[in-house]
């Protein structure tokens, strides 16, 4: 079996090093046609701009590696000084330098790697899932009998800062900042899913429909892990196989089945997505697209604020906010597979504490009044609050929270800093959860304080940074607004100490009505608690 791993361990990092190197290879040539399409397409209205850009770029070979955005950036600012001294704004080119480079060199693709886009998934794609497979699979006897098997977590470089995860960071953070920032170098790898995204949505694929499919693909691999390791505890399999159904079906198949049968404006709706995870949901753009969709528009509209003000709060209720972030949301549910190896690195320290409370309920100020900003500009048409611009506003956030830190860094530093870095100290929604649960909610965490042997599982593998064990040692009530209710702490707990319920408030003993169990009459408690 050993063998069987590490000829699975090549593999996979053939495929791997094939697509990494793939930004860097390639030819791009456009031709007098090609170049007359996209400008129509991109609506750009600027002489200056179509000449100056026409004259660098038609019928001249770029390779893989030179950055065109340079090119097209030069063109658009050698514009749009004429048109803003010339008062013609009509005319100015407002598109993205690197949005219109990715534009033509997807546009303008030649040789081995387009003429053999099925050769190059498997090249890619399939060795990657093959060689993970083959080292994952095994699993199911070389870590012996059923139970979680932590052995070695803290001496392997993988799973203990070391220079494996180290590298798994640098290619998270480098992969995150060339789908946001640099896409122009991702054109390679929509060529590769470009016949998946065609039988799909009807259009070749982008950047974002290549992260989609990364998305899905890396999480059906990690759940097969998830299933192996966790094959004994039957909350974890149904958590694991409720996250990839709604990633896979409501966060990637129904949009563009959605964009194939016209009815969907743009990219699609992530039914499950709910306001400030989907902070875009009330900016000015977005409701005027719905509005003018007709009825699925509308109905999406109504969807999306009945999710965010009824379901979600009486959800959190019932269950508290695991219904959510660990059983539905998709930042969740990459964080419990790719990153369930890291989970161990979340700190416990007061410090951290502190920084997660300011920092995930600034996130939450940040977006509530954004959205009051957006939806002022969307009823009155102003374009500015207070003197400051309401575009600017949503340009801050949509860069810091959307991109930076919900991205690169929410899932980049996974193998540095744990597995739910955004979803602690970042994520709006679970702060909004957060509140719910912390007041008003049946869920709760019961311990056994009797029982505990202070062993630490709990505390060391609870990838929110909560202090289990503290808890556990007095036998009290978890009750804490970070917990997503993912149930590990109960999972490796070796006395059966943790035990996830929600069960009604009436009757609940809290926290600091005891400590142990000779401290107070239980009984009399109890009844007084009726």
């Amino acid at each position: 079996m050993k063998a069987i791993q590490h000829i699975g361990i090549v593999i996979f990092l053939i495929g791997f090093g094939i697509f990494v190197s793939l930004p860097f290879l390639g030819n791009f040539k456009l031709d007098q046609q090609g170049f007359d399409q996209l400008i129509e397409q991109q609506g750009i209205n600027s002489e200056i701009f179509v000449e100056d850009l026409q004259s660098k770029i038609v019928g001249k070979d770029f390779a893989g590696y030179k950055p065109l955005s340079t090119v097209v950036a030069e063109s658009i600012e050698k514009a749009n000084a004429v048109h803003t001294k010339n008062k013609e704004w009509s005319k100015k080119v407002y598109a993205s330098d690197d949005d219109f480079a990715t534009a033509i060199k997807k546009a303008s693709g030649y040789g081995f790697i387009v003429e053999n886009k099925g050769l190059m998934w498997w090249l890619t794609f399939g060795l990657g899932i093959l060689g993970a497979l083959m080292f994952i699979v095994p699993q199911v006897i070389t870590l012996g009998r059923k139970g979680i098997k932590n052995n070695h977590i803290y001496h392997q470089s993988s799973t203990n800062r070391g220079w494996i995860a180290w590298l798994v960071f640098i290619f998270l953070v480098s992969f995150y900042l060339v789908l946001y920032f640099q896409s122009e170098y991702a054109v390679n790898w929509t060529y590769l899913v470009d016949p998946i995204s065609t039988w799909l949505s009807g259009n070749p694929a982008g950047q974002w429909f290549v992260y989609g499919f990364m998305y899905c693909v890396v999480m059906v691999v990690m759940a097969v892990r998830m299933y192996i390791k966790y094959r004994h505890n039957k909350y974890q399999v149904l958590r694991t196989t409720s996250v990839l159904f709604f990633q896979i079906v409501f966060a990637f198949l129904i949009p563009e089945i959605m964009v194939r049968l016209q009815l969907s404006y743009n990219k699609g709706y992530d039914f499950k997505n709910a306001f400030p995870l989907d902070y875009d949901f009330f900016f000015s753009w977005n409701l005027k697209e719905l509005i003018s969709s007709g009825g699925l528009g509308l109905f999406i509209l109504v969807w999306g604020i009945v999710l965010t003000v009824i379901i979600v709060p009486v959800m959190v209720y019932f269950f508290g906010k695991r219904w959510y972030c660990s059983w539905v949301c998709g930042c969740g549910g990459l964080a419990e597979t790719l990153g369930d190896p890291y989970r161990q690195h979340s700190s416990k320290s007061l410090f951290a504490w502190k920084i997660e409370r300011w920092l995930v309920h600034g996130v939450l100020l940040f977006a509530i009044v954004m959205t009051g900003c957006t939806l002022y500009g969307f009823f009155t048409e102003a374009s500015t609050v207070l003197g400051i611009e309401v575009q600017s506003i949503m340009n801050v956030y949509s860069f810091l929270i959307g991109a930076v830190f919900a991205g690169v860094i929410g899932t980049g530093f996974y193998p540095i800093f744990g597995n739910r870095v955004w979803c602690r100290f970042g994520c709006p929604l679970a702060a909004y959860l957060g509140f719910v649960q912390r007041f008003k909610s049946r869920f709760r965490i019961t311990t056994n304080g009797g029982q505990c042997i202070s062993c630490g599982n709990c505390s060391t593998y609870c990838e929110m940074g909560i202090d289990v064990r503290a808890y556990a040692q007095k036998g009290e009530n978890i009750v804490r607004s970070s917990c997503v209710g993912c149930g590990i702490c109960s999972a490796v707990c070796p006395r059966g100490v943790l035990k996830l319920e929600n069960a009604p408030e009436e009757g609940r003993i809290n926290p600091t009505e005891v400590l142990l169990g000779n401290d107070v009459d239980l009984m009399e408690l109890l009844n007084k608690n009726k």
